[in-house]
């Protein structure tokens, strides 16, 4: 008979960006098995998610936060994703309500108040503003700043009818932002502290309907370009409206913070193959 490991999981997600959740504080889930990572998170045959995400223990911090994308690639953290799982960690005692998250980013702080979290980013770093790309035949204004993960920000005329996925996976590949690319979000300001997103995500290779660090790219970007002031309301495909608080310095900005809705879905178990 052929041995398995059974592994619990919680199904959650933040403004509809949906993940996978794992208390991983044993060290038994299999993360170096990337195609079964890679099959757990497609949508049509596994659980379906945007990301994998796994609280480990830390040396340094209240626990250890590990993201996979569904392709199975592991990447630096997730804004939403992080708030989900800061979340479901003061839920199962795995930390405080008043958290620090350890992630390859660097050192996260979050506050948990029921299904509402906030949380402090990591310090903004890799600022070009005011760019220009030069697409096919198209030449996009652009800004960019890495907000944990690399971001480009394009303001656009029409949102809603901007070709996300296709001017998306252009910038994302793009020979300016090689070898790791970039995720690219598209805006349009709604108001003085106010704008809306579109954005297409390295990993997910698509369209998302909420990128928690992407969000907070497009709050900082409007910010030092002057066409919205802190806090910056942010609306997402979803619909759902986080908020971006920041204070703008000299040489980026400060006390970047990321609120919003932290939202549990069902529960379920991973089944392993055993060799």
């Amino acid at each position: 008979m052929n041995k398995t490991l059974n592994i619990p999981f919680w199904k959650m997600h933040g403004a509809s960006n949906d993940f996978v959740m794992v208390d991983d504080r044993g060290g038994t889930f299999p993360v170096n098995d990337r195609e079964w990572i890679a099959r757990i998170g497609a949508r049509r045959t596994g659980v379906g998610c945007e990301g994998i995400i796994l609280i480990q223990p830390s040396k340094t911090s209240d626990f250890r936060m590990r993201f996979f994308n569904p392709d199975g690639s592991e990447v630096e953290m997730c804004g939403n994703g992080a708030r989900c799982v800061a979340r479901l960690a003061a839920e199962i005692g795995a930390a405080p309500d008043n958290m620090t998250i350890e992630t390859i980013a660097g050192e996260l702080r979050a506050e948990a108040r029921g299904d509402t979290v906030r949380l402090w980013m990591t310090a903004p770093k890799d600022w070009r503003l005011d760019r220009t790309l030069q697409i096919e035949e198209a030449s996009l204004g652009y800004s960019f700043v890495n907000s944990g993960v690399p971001h480009t920000v394009v303001p656009v005329d029409n949102l809603k009818t901007f070709n996300v996925k296709k001017y998306g996976a252009l910038i994302r590949y793009h020979r300016d932002f090689a070898p790791a690319g970039t995720n690219a979000n598209f805006i349009a300001v709604t108001g003085p502290d106010s704008l809306a997103i579109r954005t297409y995500e390295r990993g997910v290779e698509d369209e998302t309907l909420a990128c928690g660090t992407g969000m907070t790219a497009a709050g900082l970007i409007a910010g030092k370009l002057g066409l919205c002031r802190s806090p910056v309301k942010v609306t997402c495909a979803s619909g759902d409206t986080l908020e971006i608080g920041f204070t703008l310095t000299d040489d980026g900005a400060r006390d970047v913070t990321l609120t919003g809705p932290a939202v549990h879905v069902f529960t379920g178990n991973l089944t392993y193959p055993l060799k």
